[in-house]
């Protein structure tokens, strides 16, 4: 194997120390970083990293604690606690900062030990509580509301989406709650697994006679987790790889966000996508390559036990993460696919501890994240 491969791992390192503070993991580096604990970038930055070394412990710690200090009284978990620098705000209106919470409790107890788990439990609870509320088709599939998770500005979608269920049916397994889980799988095939497009739809809402509320555009997050946290069957993840292989969304590198690019000519198209830097194809959350998701995307090959597949992606996804727009090794928030060029932050803590997750599976040729 190449030997950027491993020089990516203690980049990686270096990039989510470099991040790590008192209150928890900050979301980036730089002048321009962000100097907050983000819950769905920390928890997968240090599910990522504490899969691979021990030593991310008290910061993970630190931020699992940060997250649970600012629950809701309903039970949500903050998206984002800014409260350390000049701004005082806690920040809400998503659905996965709760999963990822839930997910980062588990992973971190299945690292470390109990300790924190048995401390926070009520909140894990509540927070898992919260979630299930948000079922308003009791239909077992919580349901979520426009721009409210990772994909906070594009694309428009909302109702059933399989980045929720992706998080979902591992946060029931971590709870222990698994007598729902065979009703739950089957309303989720039924609702979003299409057979023809032989991945899962990004979201469901309402059926109208003919015509179907939903969308058909490939949402690489949540088919990926659907594959590295299980719930997709052995058939499926193949499907939704080979769609991956076919249309090239892991090239250049791993991986695109969504294919294809939504264009103002689209169904999908929205006027409010021009004040965001998705408007334009292959730009941003709009076809733009996340590193992050292509941590996830290794994964999901170990676990399909494509293991030559998955070092070349490795391989990929290191070079990817040696782009900068200054400095090399940047770990960059997202790349052009087209231009090959780091366009955004650097030091983003998502896509060094999204690296270590892929280096790790590779290494030991098993998925991580298995539950």
């Amino acid at each position: 194997m190449n030997k950027i491969v491993h020089e990516a791992r203690d980049k990686a390192i270096e990039a989510l120390e470099s991040v790590s503070t008192k209150n928890g993991l900050y979301a980036s580096g730089g002048r321009w970083g962000y100097t907050s604990v983000w819950a769905r970038d920390s928890m997968i930055s240090l599910i990522g990293a504490s899969s691979h070394t021990k030593q991310f412990k008290k910061v993970f710690n630190a931020s699992i604690d940060t997250l649970a200090k600012h629950q809701s009284k309903k039970g949500q978990i903050p998206n984002d606690v800014d409260i350390f620098e000049g701004r005082k705000l806690v920040t809400f209106a998503t659905i996965d900062s709760s999963l990822w919470f839930i997910l980062g409790e588990y992973f971190y107890k299945k690292k470390f030990g109990s300790a924190m788990w048995k401390k926070h439990e009520k909140k894990i609870s509540k927070a898992l509580t919260w979630v299930e509320y948000q079922d308003a088709g009791e239909d077992l599939l919580p349901d979520q509301q426009p721009t409210s998770d990772w994909q906070d500005c594009f694309p428009h979608k909302y109702g059933q989406t399989i980045n929720t269920q992706a998080l979902y049916y591992p946060s029931i397994l971590a709870a222990g709650n698994k007598k729902i889980i065979p009703k739950y799988m089957k309303q989720v095939n039924k609702i979003l697994w299409d057979e023809k497009l032989g991945y899962f739809m990004p979201w469901h809402w309402k059926d109208h006679e003919k015509y179907r509320e939903r969308g058909t555009w490939f949402d690489s997050l949540g088919n990926i987790l659907a594959i590295v946290f299980g719930l997709a069957t052995k058939k499926q993840a193949k499907s939704i790889l080979d769609f991956v292989g076919k249309k090239r969304i892991a090239k250049p590198f791993p991986m695109k966000v969504i294919y294809p690019p939504i264009t103002k000519k689209s169904k999908g198209w929205k006027d409010y996508f021009n004040a965001c830097t998705a408007k334009h194809p292959n730009s941003y959350l709009n076809g733009g390559i996340w590193p992050f998701v292509g941590g996830f995307y290794v994964a999901a090959l170990v676990e399909a036990k494509r293991f030559k597949e998955a070092e070349s992606a490795l391989e990929s996804l290191a070079e990817a993460n040696k782009l900068g727009i200054k400095y090399v090794w940047d770990f960059n928030e997202w790349i052009h696919p087209i231009k090959k060029k780091a366009m955004g932050g650097r030091h983003q803590a998502w896509s060094a501890g999204g690296y270590l997750l892929a280096y790790e599976a590779v290494m030991k040729r098993k998925n991580p994240l298995k539950i």
